[in-house]
């Protein structure tokens, strides 16, 4: 088994795709970042590495087993044993997996540039685990609260926050259901379209608000998303955590 000591790792809870999972160029000032004093390290597969990158799902027995207790965290001078906590590669890409005791990734983080780079020269040699396990990546079905990865390829942090802000705004919009307003808010997107608009029923004006806004991100997105938003707390919230300044 080999070991990676001193790993800084920046936890990413409940994410279940790997786009949010936040390289080290990405990591913020207030962000929790904490020290691992030891985690064991396994090269796997890449299906195996992606199905534990971008999903919630149970992690092979055979490798909890194999990993079971023998990572600690430095807690305040103390070293304190997780039973669950590993750092995997797939000879590309590297992730730090802690299941905080259950059997699925719940916290996942990458690592530091310098660590990556002694991840690589450790396994570069190294025979890949084999694990057997149930994939169903390829099944995984995307949604408005879980987007498919080309729709956040390219963003920052930021721009990928907003944009899953703003799909929760539609989602929202949809749940509700009122025709009238689905109407408005695609005529704010398109307002050269308002005559169409105003012939579409529920389902068609939103369905088409939808495939004109998913892509990209943009100042206009932006604009739309805080318009969208005005006047709802929770979302305001989320705004704020991400722009600084408060919705007008």
């Amino acid at each position: 088994m080999l070991y990676l000591h001193d790993v800084w790792v920046n936890w990413f809870e409940g994410e279940e795709n790997g786009y949010n999972v936040c390289h080290f160029h990405e990591w913020r000032k207030d962000d929790g970042v904490e020290l691992l004093d030891q985690a064991p390290l396994l090269k796997v597969e890449p299906v195996l590495f992606h199905y534990i990158e971008n999903d919630l799902a149970p992690l092979p027995q055979q490798l909890m087993d194999d990993i079971y207790q023998k990572a600690y965290i430095r807690k305040n001078h103390e070293r304190i044993q997780l039973e669950y906590c590993f750092i995997i590669c797939d000879g590309q890409e590297i992730l730090a997996v802690d299941t905080i005791g259950y059997n699925i990734p719940v916290r996942k983080s990458r690592l530091i540039p310098r660590q990556e780079q002694l991840v690589y020269e450790m396994l570069e040699n190294h025979e890949t685990s084999i694990y057997k396990f149930k994939a169903g990546y390829d099944d995984k079905e995307f949604h408005l609260l879980s987007p498919e990865p080309e729709l956040m390829t390219g963003l920052t942090r930021k721009e990928r926050q907003l944009k899953q802000l703003l799909f929760m705004a539609l989602d929202q919009l949809q749940s509700i259901g009122n025709e009238a307003e689905v109407r408005y808010w695609y005529t704010e997107w398109c307002p050269e379209n308002y005559t169409v608009i105003q012939k579409l029923d529920f389902e068609e004006a939103w369905r088409q608000l939808y495939a004109n806004i998913k892509s990209g991100w943009s100042k206009r997105h932006e604009s739309f998303c805080e318009n969208l938003i005005k006047g709802q707390p929770f979302f305001e919230k989320l705004w704020e955590m991400e722009h600084g300044p408060k919705v007008n």
